[in-house]
């Protein structure tokens, strides 16, 4: 049976700046992917964006975009660079001009290069530099945002790069992992009162990024209830008071024996335990449905999906989870949880941090060599339900 979305409710998609713009001056620049590729030219978004807005537009009418922190701000304290501050003023009005609304993100998993040589987010003193940048593209770009998202996930970004070493700057030391997340719920909490003073009506969230940690055998309880406790709770217990909305991300199960479980690496496992799987999780659905209701009945927030998708070249499964997720966002919003809106990750392929280029999500495919865009079946899919608001 078709289902129906309220009139309201916000269909988006969603890219990060460092994964689609070629790299300049962060700390991703010359990092060598899992898959091969080295971290430069991603997808020359920097190059297309006519092209791309249009594709943007095309999809749905929301979009959740950042901004490259190290092109636009060059210096500590500076101001914005005109030429690259220009580029996106550009672009933002090219979307307005097809009517598309904007949630701006103000860190997405990169800072400038001379952030990290004064300590990055291991250093309180620098949560100065990161809201004089917050105020800089308030003053610029806040007229164009209708939602803020201050921190795009990060409970991924400190344990990716404090506990798991995978992310710049590559450490495992769990004394700074606690230290960044704490430093950034810091700045969290004053660019809300930034933002907020200056335009009230905009609301102001993070994005939270979920997984659904349980264990394969008694030897991954203890790990799993850990896992859940740094990067459920305490991670996001950092930002909690100053949230407008709670934005979340949902792609995946993590089970543990006792070691984390996963098609990225330990795909012997996944098989053998015949899990289904994208490229990169175990697939599983229904844990978003318990996420969702974990959430709100913990903080009774509106949410918004900032994120979620499925890493794979098989677009027929793309478009089953893309059916899979929205049935269940459909059966929350009956079920009384306030939604207000969902954004696919991603809006066309780009480079997937540590892992490379190959680890597709798009509902637009970017060729690794030429970057040119070739629209999948699911872009269909997905615009159909994005502007009529009904999935068939």
């Amino acid at each position: 049976m078709p289902i129906q979305f309220p009139k309201n409710f916000a269909f988006g998609t969603s890219t990060a700046a460092a994964q689609i713009e070629t790299a300049y001056e962060h700390e991703w620049v010359n990092v060598k992917s899992r898959d091969g590729y080295v971290f430069n030219q991603t997808c020359d978004h920097e190059f297309r964006r006519e092209e791309d807005a249009a594709i943007i537009a095309y999809c749905a009418p929301h979009y959740r975009m950042g901004f490259l922190w190290s092109k636009l701000q060059q210096s500590p304290l500076a101001p914005l660079h005109e030429e690259t501050a220009l580029e996106y003023e550009k672009f933002i009005q090219l979307l307005q001009a097809k009517g598309v609304k904007l949630m701006l993100v103000l860190h997405h998993f990169h800072n400038p290069n001379w952030f990290n040589i004064l300590g990055g987010w291991e250093n309180k003193n620098n949560i100065k530099y990161w809201l004089d940048f917050v105020a800089k593209i308030a003053e610029r770009f806040g007229k164009y945002a209708t939602h803020w998202n201050t921190f795009n996930e990060p409970n991924v970004y400190a344990s990716n790069g404090w506990i798991l070493g995978e992310f710049p700057p590559f450490k495992k030391n769990l004394f700074k992992a606690f230290a960044v997340i704490k430093h950034m719920g810091i700045a969290h909490h004053q660019a809300y009162a930034l933002l907020k003073k200056t335009f009230s009506d905009k609301p102001v969230g993070i994005s939270h990024n979920t997984v659904y940690f349980t264990a394969e055998n008694w030897l991954g309880i203890i790990p799993a209830k850990i896992s859940d406790w740094w990067f459920m709770e305490h991670c996001l217990k950092q930002f909690t008071g100053s949230l407008d909305f709670f934005g979340m991300s949902y792609y995946a199960k993590m089970s543990h024996d006792p070691a984390p479980i996963t098609y990225i690496d330990t795909p012997g496992k996944i098989k053998q335990l015949n899990k289904p799987h994208d490229d990169m999780w175990e697939y599983y659905p229904s844990g978003m449905k318990e996420i969702i209701e974990r959430y709100w009945n913990k903080y009774h927030l509106p949410l918004i999906i900032t994120e979620s998708g499925v890493c794979t070249t098989d677009d027929n499964f793309r478009i089953q989870a893309m059916k899979d997720y929205l049935h269940i966002i459909h059966n929350s919003l009956q079920n009384g949880v306030d939604i207000r809106g969902y954004y696919w990750w991603s809006t066309f392929d780009n480079f997937e941090w540590n892992l490379g280029p190959t680890f597709r999500f798009g509902l637009y495919e970017t060729d690794l060599v030429t970057k040119n865009r070739t629209k999948r079946p699911s872009a269909d899919v997905y615009r159909q339900v994005a502007y009529e608001k009904n999935l068939v």
